[in-house]
């Protein structure tokens, strides 16, 4: 069911083509922060944690769980945290084509 929704979130965004592989936690039993997950993903793009950005806007499940596995971390704001420690900070999704730019330099 969460993963249908999920999947309906991302088409309806339209960024389903942007990304060669999506995992949605319930569909490979895995949550997050577990660091599993975000192994998993690396492995199946067979990329270093150092190659790599994760985006989210849980400070826990998304910014410091990605980070304990090496990832660069995004943190699209959410006013119902403070002071969250991220590489990056966005206001707006499409600001991430700026950072992937600057990484690129």
């Amino acid at each position: 069911m969460t993963f249908t929704f999920q999947m309906n979130n991302i088409k309806a965004l339209g960024i389903e083509d942007y990304f060669e592989t999506i995992l949605i936690s319930e569909w490979v039993g895995m949550k997050k922060p577990e660091p599993i997950i975000f192994q998993q993903a690396l492995k199946e793009l067979d990329v270093l944690p150092s190659e790599s950005i994760f985006v989210g806007d849980h400070p826990l499940n998304d910014i410091i769980a990605a980070n304990m596995v090496g990832m660069k971390t995004v943190w699209k704001k959410d006013n119902q945290w403070k002071n969250v420690k991220a590489d990056y900070t966005i206001e707006d999704l499409q600001e991430i084509s700026l950072i992937i730019g600057e990484l690129n330099k």
